[in-house]
Parts: structure tokens; sequence; C-alpha cells
């Protein structure tokens, strides 16, 4: 039979034993935070970017998102930021001649790269044929949305050129055909709140020439 008593632990042992771990655990934390905590840690990068055309060199937390690069860094506030999950498009702008939803990439991973905004597209009295059919035709109301539907819009037109299919695109092994279904489905990433959609295909279709 055991001896019990042996294994009996005095109230006092045991707060002495408790206070012993914590000790421990609590210099070893320490030790670890202070470590980690060193001058040799570095949460921000040098990055340098070509946007509108220009030259621009940044220093910016690592996790900072190309949109909050552009709105909060280099004051181009034309890129709006929506629902800042990738599933609105208001955010949308030209990378290396493709639109990306800003918001769901780091500006570090963009090094070297050239950035198309909003503001890189036209100026008063000079603008770029998409932004004349937008006022033209009408298509949009808030304008919140607007800059990333035109900088899509752009883009879009480009990717048909280039023969990129969708998924509505019937025959993969001829031109992809510019028609209205092919851009209403590469603009379905555009949510206009407003509801001008038919506003915006007619000011598309007319830069594009969009076939009926």
């Amino acid at each position: 039979m055991p001896n019990y008593s042996q294994l009996e632990l005095s109230r006092r042992e045991l707060l002495i034993s408790s206070a012993a771990t914590v000790v421990v655990t609590g210099t070893a934390v320490g030790s670890a935070a202070a470590q980690s905590g060193g001058d040799d840690m570095n949460f921000t990068t040098p990055v340098a970017l070509t946007i509108n055309g220009e030259r621009r060199e940044l220093e910016v937390d690592n996790r900072t998102t190309l949109l909050d690069a552009l709105r909060e860094h280099l004051h181009l506030t034309g890129t709006k930021k929506g629902c800042d999950h990738g599933q609105c498009g208001a955010c949308t702008v030209i990378v290396n001649g493709h639109r990306i939803n800003s918001c769901l990439t780091l500006v570090v991973m963009h090094e070297g790269e050239k950035i198309t905004t909003i503001e890189g597209l036209g100026q008063p009295g000079d603008l770029h044929p998409m932004q004349s059919a937008f006022v033209k035709h009408d298509g949009f109301q808030c304008g919140y949305c607007t800059p990333g539907q035109i900088c899509s819009s752009i883009a879009v037109l480009e990717e048909i050129k280039a023969n990129i299919p969708s998924h509505v695109t019937g025959d993969l092994t001829g031109a992809v055909k510019l028609t209205a279904a092919e851009v209403r489905e590469r603009m379905s990433g555009n949510i206009c709140r407003c509801g001008a959609y038919s506003n915006i295909m007619e000011a598309i279709s007319e830069v594009g020439g969009v076939q009926a």
C-alpha cells in the first residue's frame, strides 16, 4: 500500500511552488519580449513605384495596402475605399496594364511597377475618351464608384483586344468578340449602388464600338 502521507502537500509548500512557477514563467516571457523588441526588428520597407508616369518613393509599414498607400501616403484620393474586401471594385486601378483591386494587395508587392489611377487618365479640359463618354452618357449618380468603373472599363477593352476570354466567351479558339455580354460579364465586379449600369454600358459601347 502506498504511503499517502508522503504525497500530501502543505498549503505553505503549494504557495511557494506556485510563486516560483510564476517568477520563472514571467522571466522567460520578459526575455522573449525583450529579444523580439530589439532594434534589429524592422516593420517598414522602402518601395519605389511609377504612379501616373511619375516615380514615387515611400517608406511604408509592411502591412500597408496599395489602396491606403495611394490615398493616405500619396493623397491620390480619386481611388475610393468601398468595401475594403475586394467585392465592390471602387478601388480598381491599373497595374502594368492589368486592372486589380488595390485593397487586396500590399504596396510592397509592387516595387518598380507602373500604376495608373483615375488621376493619371485625364485632366479637366483634356479628359480620357472613357471619362468623356461617362460624362456624355451620365454614367454615374453619386460618383463614388466612378473612378473604379472607368479604370475597369479601359482595362476591359484591352483584355478583349488581347483575346483574353471570360466565362461567357463562346469560341475559345478564335478572336474574342467585343459584345455587350462580354463587357457586362467583365464589369460585373464593379458595383454601382445607384444603378447606373445601362448608362455605363452606353459609355463603354461608344468608346469600344461594342457589337449589338
